[in-house]
Order: structure tokens, then sequence, then C-alpha cells
């Protein structure tokens, strides 16, 4: 799947809106999945169905998409333009960081203290955005991609990621129970980057090009997938774990992962979620 074409762009917004609202059209990660296909590439899919009339999905008609696109981009350049009036942006500011402030002011979190304050729940923004933007060219397109995907963790997944600690030492102690023994032995179990991993949805941690494939089975409806990258990424590193003995380095091995193995991880990881969860149309 790539989101580098800007007309598929557009439709991923109109499609993250209301993300598995239909599990029937759960298109990208089902649709191959069914007809024995896993990780290839998605790109074509998409664009087949999304010339579909009725998507199942607001808009209903393809036709409709440009109307809708033209609001979303006036609604930014409104809310973009509200944010240089009184100065809480200039032409020198970060872009990810005038994402941020734009989700404030649309969300009604905007702070009128200087220097502006940042939350925890920022970072996790900011870190997605800064992949996002890797991904999408447009910064409309990515704006609104970032706005609603990180509305989706919140309202699909806000309970479910209580969850995912337990989960990942469960899949963990199947593939590998020794492993599991070394992180307990050295007191690094309860201090791995479960943040990194799945509040910032491994943003900063895999290159923005793996990552794509994850993020598109956790917008299909499945945050389990976050738990198999996590699992993934300590097998594939078993040896450098389990040479470390101490919780810190570990934590700070695991943070900074090599980049030029994470399209294999991915790989792998899906098909871990597959081993253990078989095909659902939602494996949450």
């Amino acid at each position: 799947m790539t989101f580098k074409k800007p007309e598929v762009g557009c439709q991923l917004i109109a499609f993250t809106d209301t993300m598995s609202e239909d599990s029937q059209r759960n298109f990208r990660s089902v649709y191959y999945e069914k007809v024995g296909f896993r990780g290839v590439e998605e790109k074509k899919s998409l664009e087949i169905l999304l010339k579909d009339d009725r998507l199942g999905i607001l808009p209903p008609h393809q036709e409709s998409h440009s109307i809708m696109m033209e609001y979303r981009r006036e609604q930014y350049q409104d809310v973009h333009h509200a944010l240089q009036v009184i100065r809480f942006i200039s032409e020198t500011t970060p872009k990810i960081e005038v994402f941020l402030l734009m989700y404030h002011l649309e969300t009604g979190k905007l702070s009128q203290c200087q220097p502006y304050p940042m939350e925890p729940e920022d970072d996790c923004f900011l870190a997605i955005a800064s992949t996002m933007e890797e991904i999408v060219d447009d910064d409309v397109d990515c704006y609104w991609l970032i706005r609603n995907f990180v509305n989706h963790l919140d309202s699909k997944f806000k309970d479910s990621k209580l969850q995912l600690h337990k989960a990942f030492e469960h899949y963990l102690s199947l593939e590998d129970s020794r492993l599991v023994a070394h992180l307990k032995a050295s007191s690094a179990l309860e201090k791995l980057p479960y943040d990194l991993w799945f509040k910032k949805c491994f943003a900063g941690c895999l290159s923005a090009s793996s990552l794509q494939r994850a993020w598109d089975k956790l917008v299909s409806g499945s945050c389990k997938i976050l738990v198999f990258v996590a699992v993934e990424i300590l097998l594939t590193y078993k040896l450098k774990v389990m040479a470390l003995n101490n919780s810190e380095r570990i934590n700070t091995f695991l943070e900074k992962i090599p980049e030029d193995n994470t399209d294999s991880i991915v790989s792998k990881a899906i098909d871990l979620w597959h081993k253990h969860c078989g095909i659902p149309a939602h494996s949450i």
C-alpha cells in the first residue's frame, strides 16, 4: 500500500472517518487474505474498490469525493489561518507542530499559555505525525489522516491498550519461553518500551515504509497486530537481547533497532498474527 498518489490519499481520508464500521468492507486487509495472499502490494485492490459507486462510507458516492475533499481543504486552510492570526504559528513552525496545534484548536484543547505546554499524549501525536509526513505528500491529506488515525486509536482501542502488555507476554511465551524468562530475570519485562510500541504504534521505531503495512491492519480493526510486531522484534533480536542482562540496556536497544530489517519484521509479525488469530475481520 502507498499513499504517495494524492488521489488515493484523498480516498483514505474519507475511509478513516468511518474505519471498521462495516466488516464486509474491511477491504484492504481481508480481501487479499481471504484468497490466500499475505503481505502483497494492496494498493491495486484499494484503487479497484474505490471505483465502486457505493463503498459503505461517507460520502457514499465516488463522485462526491472531490466535493468532500474540497470541504476538507477549506477547513484545513481556515484552521491554519486562525492559528496564524492569533500568532500561534509562523512560517518557521515545524509542520508536525502545526498539525498538533490545529488538532488542539479543532478539538477545543488549545491552551493560551506560552510557551505552549506539551502533554504526554502530544508526544504520541507528534511521533505519529512525523511518520505520516514521510508517507503522505500533500499537507491537507496528511493532516486529515493523522487526525482521523489518532481519533481512531482513542475511540476504538483506548481500553484495549491496557490488555496489550499481557497479550505481548502471553504470545512471546508461546514463541520463546526462555526469552521471557531472561527478560524477567533481567527485570526488563515490565520496563520494555511499551509506550513506543502501543501508544505511538511504533512510530519512530520502524521505518515509515515498513510501518504502513502494520498500520493498515490497525486501521482495518486489529490492534493486536501491534502485539505481534513487538513479539517479532524480540524474536528477531533474541541473541542481542539475551546477551544483555541489564533492563536499561535492553530498553535502549529496543527503542532504536536497526532500520535495515524492519520490512522482514513486519512480514513475520503478520505471519504470527495469522498463526495465532487466523484471518478474522477484526482481531482486536
